[in-house]
């Protein structure tokens, strides 16, 4: 993912496909105006289980229970199953939408970035938000500096995160959380023993079309990115886009 963008821009742009290109337009006619999107949409209804689903357009629409009530939310097309636990990233809410490749209505549809694996996304979004002191793992971790000009510790890229804003940099940890598919990319947490806790500054979040498993140690190679803000009141002191990982 070259940047993460904000998530208001995004859920327009994935309104506007649905309602243009996906609809099956020709070249040089207009696109539909699709009705205006409201608030954000509570974090916990987005968290419940498959009672439907079909794609469309591009995008797949669920239609998601938990506590007898049910709710649709779009997301790019991906695979879901009826029956499976789910947990979607809070999006826009779009009242009345009309799918035209499905040729339905729909009373109501929470547009998402995308499906979060296992526990919630507002949860796991939080966890590094620059506000939000994240968890230290169970075991004590030590992890090697990784060589080079470029690497650093974790510690090292929040200390020197102004002066690397936009730079190749290197870090080396364990791999304490993955996430796949937010946002048409994996977040995936590394630690290697440094930094503070309670701060926040021991945890660093990675972003990567590769998939390493919890536990591995790998080596991340990217661009990082500081006090991005990417809407719903999430914000990251420190991040790395767009990483290829080496275990």
């Amino acid at each position: 993912m070259k940047n993460v963008l904000r998530i208001a821009l995004i859920l327009a742009l994935m309104a506007a496909a649905d309602s243009a290109h996906a609809f099956g337009q020709s070249a040089g006619e207009s696109p539909e105006k699709p009705a205006g999107l409201s608030a954000p949409h509570s974090t916990n209804s987005l968290t419940g289980k498959v009672s439907e689903t079909m794609n469309s357009g591009g995008y797949t629409y669920i239609n998601i229970e938990k506590d007898n009530q049910k709710i649709w939310v779009a997301v790019p097309q991906t695979e879901v199953k009826v029956g499976q636990e789910i947990s979607v990233i809070p999006g826009m809410s779009m009242p009345n939408f009309e799918s035209k490749t499905l040729n339905r209505t729909f009373e109501s549809v929470i547009f998402s970035p995308g499906v979060v694996s296992g526990g919630t996304a507002g949860a796991d979004m939080a966890s590094q938000s620059s506000s939000a002191p994240v968890k230290v793992a169970e075991e004590k971790i030590k992890v090697e500096k990784a060589s080079g000009p470029d690497a650093y510790t974790v510690a090292e890229l929040y200390d020197k995160k102004s002066s690397l804003e936009n730079k190749s940099v290197v870090v080396k940890g364990k791999v304490v959380k993955v996430s796949t598919g937010i946002m048409n990319t994996n977040w995936i947490h590394i630690q290697d023993g440094s930094g503070d806790a309670s701060s926040g500054t021991n945890d660093l979040l990675v972003t990567s079309d590769d998939i390493p498993s919890v536990g591995d140690i790998i080596t991340a190679n990217g661009t990082l990115i500081k006090d991005k803000d990417i809407g719903s009141g999430y914000k990251f002191a420190v991040m790395i886009e767009q990483a290829k990982i080496e275990k």
